[in-house]
């Protein structure tokens, strides 16, 4: 078994109190947990991928564009990892088992080169956590599930916006996709 972290979306934008998608308090509450998790991935020399979304400032022709307010632009505050996360990425970028990933869909793996990357290395298991739970978690997780990868989500370590969402989506992991929620 060969397993790789993947980060989802835990930026400035998505979780800041002033972030423009923000999920606050909850998002904002992860900080500590990803942290440690993403840190204990890197020393043992795992696969870690940032998988963060990216969008032109005015793009018209993006789905999102008629769906939620302009986000995680390129070139803005709003792209940055949020908090200590951040310093984890500055520090550990350099390293071979460390890749930051653009994305321009909900899901890391649509039209990313993610899966040749995970089956370069021999990757089997997928282990997630980030925001927003319902949304780029789940379409993230579905993508690892349609790939064939067994999937892991950290209960502590996902959040969303949406409270009800959030329910549905570990469910739904669990249940539909066959993950398994560490609790």
């Amino acid at each position: 078994m060969k397993k790789a972290l993947i980060n989802v979306d835990y930026t400035y934008d998505f979780v800041a109190e002033d972030g423009a998608l923000t999920c606050g308090k909850p998002g904002q509450a992860l900080e500590e947990r990803i942290t440690e998790i993403t840190k204990e991935f890197i020393e043992n020399d795992d696969y870690v991928v940032f998988a963060i979304d990216v969008h032109e400032k005015g793009d018209p022709c993006h789905p999102e564009t008629k769906l939620f307010p302009p986000h995680n632009i390129r070139g803005t505050k709003g792209r940055d990892l949020y908090g200590a996360l951040k310093e984890v990425y500055d520090e550990n970028k350099s390293k071979k088992n460390v890749q930051y990933m653009d994305k321009t869909r909900y899901s890391a793996f649509a039209g990313t080169d993610l899966s040749i990357k995970l089956r370069e290395r021999g990757i089997t298991d997928i282990y997630i956590v980030g925001v927003c739970t319902d949304i780029c978690v789940l379409h993230t997780a579905i993508g690892a599930y349609n790939e064939g990868y067994k999937i892991f989500i950290y209960e502590d370590a996902v959040a969303s916006f949406n409270p009800n969402g959030h329910e549905w989506a570990l469910t739904h992991f669990e249940k539909t996709l066959g993950a398994t929620i560490i609790k």
